[in-house]
Protein backbone atom coordinates (compact mmCIF):
# COMPACT_ATOMS: atom_id res chain seq x y z
CA UNK A 1 0.00 0.00 0.00
CA UNK A 2 1.40 3.38 -1.00
CA UNK A 3 0.69 6.56 0.83
CA UNK A 4 0.57 9.94 -0.81
CA UNK A 5 2.82 12.68 0.56
CA UNK A 6 0.95 15.27 2.62
CA UNK A 7 -0.60 18.09 0.63
CA UNK A 8 -0.01 21.71 1.65
CA UNK A 9 -2.79 23.22 3.74
CA UNK A 10 -5.48 25.47 2.26
CA UNK A 11 -3.84 28.47 3.93
CA UNK A 12 -0.45 27.55 2.45
CA UNK A 13 -2.09 27.10 -0.98
CA UNK A 14 -3.56 30.61 -0.67
CA UNK A 15 -0.07 31.92 0.13
CA UNK A 16 1.28 30.18 -2.98
CA UNK A 17 -1.51 31.56 -5.18
CA UNK A 18 -0.94 35.09 -3.84
CA UNK A 19 2.84 34.81 -4.28
CA UNK A 20 2.44 33.51 -7.82
CA UNK A 21 0.04 36.32 -8.74
CA UNK A 22 2.40 38.90 -7.19
CA UNK A 23 5.35 37.46 -9.12
CA UNK A 24 3.53 37.25 -12.42
CA UNK A 25 1.63 40.55 -12.36
CA UNK A 26 4.05 42.83 -10.50
CA UNK A 27 7.56 41.46 -10.10
CA UNK A 28 7.99 40.44 -13.76
CA UNK A 29 8.16 44.01 -15.03
CA UNK A 30 7.49 43.15 -18.66
CA UNK A 31 4.17 41.55 -17.70
CA UNK A 32 3.26 44.93 -16.18
CA UNK A 33 4.15 46.66 -19.45
CA UNK A 34 1.88 44.23 -21.28
CA UNK A 35 -0.86 44.77 -18.69
CA UNK A 36 -1.35 41.06 -18.00
CA UNK A 37 -3.85 40.31 -15.23
CA UNK A 38 -4.52 36.87 -13.76
CA UNK A 39 -8.07 35.56 -14.15
CA UNK A 40 -7.46 31.99 -12.95
CA UNK A 41 -4.49 30.02 -11.66
CA UNK A 42 -6.25 26.70 -11.18
CA UNK A 43 -4.66 23.52 -12.54
CA UNK A 44 -6.15 22.98 -16.00
CA UNK A 45 -7.68 26.47 -15.97
CA UNK A 46 -4.95 29.08 -16.30
CA UNK A 47 -6.26 32.31 -17.82
CA UNK A 48 -5.16 35.94 -18.06
CA UNK A 49 -6.48 39.14 -19.58
CA UNK A 50 -4.98 42.08 -21.45
CA UNK A 51 -6.95 45.30 -21.87
CA UNK A 52 -6.32 47.05 -25.18
CA UNK A 53 -4.59 50.42 -24.87
CA UNK A 54 -2.82 52.73 -27.32
CA UNK A 55 0.67 51.57 -26.29
CA UNK A 56 -0.12 48.03 -27.49
CA UNK A 57 -1.21 48.96 -31.03
CA UNK A 58 0.85 47.41 -33.78
CA UNK A 59 -0.89 48.92 -36.79
CA UNK A 60 -1.85 52.58 -36.42
CA UNK A 61 -4.51 52.58 -39.14
CA UNK A 62 -6.44 49.59 -37.81
CA UNK A 63 -5.70 49.71 -34.08
CA UNK A 64 -4.62 46.07 -34.02
CA UNK A 65 -2.85 44.47 -31.10
CA UNK A 66 0.88 44.21 -31.88
CA UNK A 67 2.09 40.72 -32.80
CA UNK A 68 4.91 41.03 -30.29
CA UNK A 69 2.38 41.67 -27.52
CA UNK A 70 0.45 38.59 -28.60
CA UNK A 71 3.59 36.46 -28.71
CA UNK A 72 5.00 37.71 -25.39
CA UNK A 73 1.64 37.32 -23.64
CA UNK A 74 1.21 33.74 -24.82
CA UNK A 75 4.80 32.96 -23.79
CA UNK A 76 4.21 34.39 -20.31
CA UNK A 77 0.91 32.51 -20.02
CA UNK A 78 2.57 29.20 -20.87
CA UNK A 79 5.18 29.87 -18.21
CA UNK A 80 2.66 30.60 -15.49
CA UNK A 81 0.66 27.48 -16.43
CA UNK A 82 3.81 25.44 -15.83
CA UNK A 83 4.32 27.21 -12.51
CA UNK A 84 0.83 26.16 -11.45
CA UNK A 85 1.48 22.55 -12.48
CA UNK A 86 4.85 22.54 -10.69
CA UNK A 87 2.98 23.64 -7.58
CA UNK A 88 0.66 20.67 -8.01
CA UNK A 89 3.51 18.26 -8.71
CA UNK A 90 5.19 19.38 -5.48
CA UNK A 91 2.01 19.75 -3.42
CA UNK A 92 3.86 18.63 -0.29
CA UNK A 93 6.15 21.70 -0.42
CA UNK A 94 5.51 25.08 1.15
CA UNK A 95 4.74 28.15 -0.96
CA UNK A 96 8.30 29.39 -0.40
CA UNK A 97 9.83 26.10 -1.59
CA UNK A 98 7.67 26.05 -4.73
CA UNK A 99 8.38 29.71 -5.53
CA UNK A 100 12.11 28.97 -5.32
CA UNK A 101 11.73 26.43 -8.16
CA UNK A 102 10.66 29.13 -10.62
CA UNK A 103 14.07 30.83 -10.65
CA UNK A 104 15.41 28.23 -13.07
CA UNK A 105 12.53 28.34 -15.58
CA UNK A 106 12.99 29.71 -19.08
CA UNK A 107 11.48 29.44 -22.55
CA UNK A 108 13.48 27.27 -24.94
CA UNK A 109 11.03 27.10 -27.86
CA UNK A 110 7.99 29.13 -28.85
CA UNK A 111 5.81 28.89 -31.92
CA UNK A 112 2.97 31.35 -32.48
CA UNK A 113 0.29 31.10 -35.15
CA UNK A 114 -1.45 34.43 -35.84
CA UNK A 115 -4.92 33.46 -37.05
CA UNK A 116 -6.82 36.74 -37.19
CA UNK A 117 -6.24 40.44 -36.61
CA UNK A 118 -5.85 41.41 -32.97
CA UNK A 119 -8.86 43.69 -32.81
CA UNK A 120 -10.81 44.00 -29.57
CA UNK A 121 -11.34 45.91 -26.33
CA UNK A 122 -9.63 43.17 -24.34
CA UNK A 123 -8.11 39.75 -24.88
CA UNK A 124 -8.20 36.57 -22.80
CA UNK A 125 -5.47 33.96 -22.98
CA UNK A 126 -5.75 30.32 -21.90
CA UNK A 127 -2.87 27.92 -21.30
CA UNK A 128 -2.71 24.16 -20.90
CA UNK A 129 0.28 22.10 -19.84
CA UNK A 130 0.65 19.17 -22.23
CA UNK A 131 3.70 17.63 -20.56
CA UNK A 132 5.65 18.26 -17.38
CA UNK A 133 8.82 16.23 -17.16
CA UNK A 134 11.74 16.47 -14.78
CA UNK A 135 13.62 18.99 -16.93
CA UNK A 136 11.29 20.18 -19.71
CA UNK A 137 7.65 21.27 -19.73
CA UNK A 138 5.42 21.81 -22.77
CA UNK A 139 2.36 24.02 -23.12
CA UNK A 140 -0.33 25.05 -25.57
CA UNK A 141 -1.90 28.50 -25.44
CA UNK A 142 -4.64 30.43 -27.22
CA UNK A 143 -5.77 34.05 -27.26
CA UNK A 144 -9.34 35.25 -27.86
CA UNK A 145 -10.66 38.78 -28.23
CA UNK A 146 -13.59 40.22 -26.26
CA UNK A 147 -16.05 38.73 -28.75
CA UNK A 148 -14.63 35.23 -28.26
CA UNK A 149 -12.85 35.13 -31.63
CA UNK A 150 -9.68 33.06 -31.60
CA UNK A 151 -6.88 35.32 -32.84
CA UNK A 152 -3.73 33.32 -32.06
CA UNK A 153 -2.48 29.98 -30.80
CA UNK A 154 0.95 29.00 -29.53
CA UNK A 155 2.99 26.06 -28.33
CA UNK A 156 6.07 26.36 -26.16
CA UNK A 157 8.69 24.36 -24.30
CA UNK A 158 10.37 25.51 -21.11
CA UNK A 159 13.30 24.41 -18.99
CA UNK A 160 11.77 23.72 -15.57
CA UNK A 161 14.78 22.43 -13.61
Amino acid sequence: MTTLPPRRSAAEQQRLDAALTELWERRISFNQVLGLKVLSLQPGDVRARIDMRPELIGHYAYGRLHGGVISASLDALGGVALMVELGEKHADESAEQVMHRFGRMGTIDLRVDFLRQGIGRHFVGHALVTRLGGRIGSTQMRLHNDEGTLIATAAASFVVS
